[in-house]
């Protein structure tokens, strides 16, 4: 059957993630032992499907790592600069141009404020759609998130491929008849999308 919709991940996908950027230089610069920023407690809801704002993200690693303001100014500058990354610019090139013979969408797990973070990437003029889990309240491998996105591009699961990182959300996808694929590098996804096209 024909694919209508070409459906990918940012994070790992679209994104290239430079792990190096954060939280280790953060915490040398500050003093703080490693890995005292992933060891702050989680928050008492999930700010992956709208459960918190950014603000209060932002408070509670303030509170937890005893930062002022200042300093808790540069920890975000800092986990945005991470979260954004690098654009993967001819895997960016191919998705886009898919269009206009398919309809192209994003789908991603994200926190409060990661769409106005990844603005600047053109992202919303390269899409048909894009939905990100704190926005919709749900996340992958959640199959609500999957039938949203099928909804919203107006395609039905078979009619859809789908591109991630990670193997759990391929397998969510893949569960409710989407064509889902593990990213593992450009030219390898390229090549495989490409296949199920023809």
């Amino acid at each position: 059957m024909a694919i209508k919709a070409v459906v990918f991940d940012i994070g790992s996908v679209l994104e290239v993630i430079d792990d190096e950027v954060f939280p280790a230089p953060f915490e040398t610069r500050h003093g703080l032992g490693e890995g005292a920023v992933l060891s702050v407690p989680d928050l008492d809801a999930d700010p992956g499907t709208g459960g918190v704002s950014e603000a209060e993200v932002r408070a509670h690693w303030q509170r937890h790592l005893a930062l002022s303001d200042r300093q808790v100014d540069e920890l975000m500058r800092d986990f945005w600069t991470w979260y954004v990354g690098t654009l993967d610019q001819p895997l960016v090139d191919w998705f886009a141009a898919q269009r206009p013979t398919r309809k192209t969408g994003i789908l991603s797990n994200s926190g409060p404020g990661a769409r106005e973070a990844e603005r600047h990437w053109g992202f919303e003029e390269l899409t048909d759609d894009i939905v990100y889990s704190h926005e919709v309240g749900v996340a992958k491998p959640d199959p609500r998130i999957y039938e949203l996105a099928c909804a919203r591009l107006g395609v039905e699961p078979h009619e859809l491929v789908f591109l991630d990182d990670m193997q759990h959300c391929v397998d969510g996808a893949a569960a409710l008849g989407i064509r889902a694929l593990v990213h593992r590098s450009t030219p390898e996804s390229i090549e495989a999308i490409t296949a199920l096209l023809a």
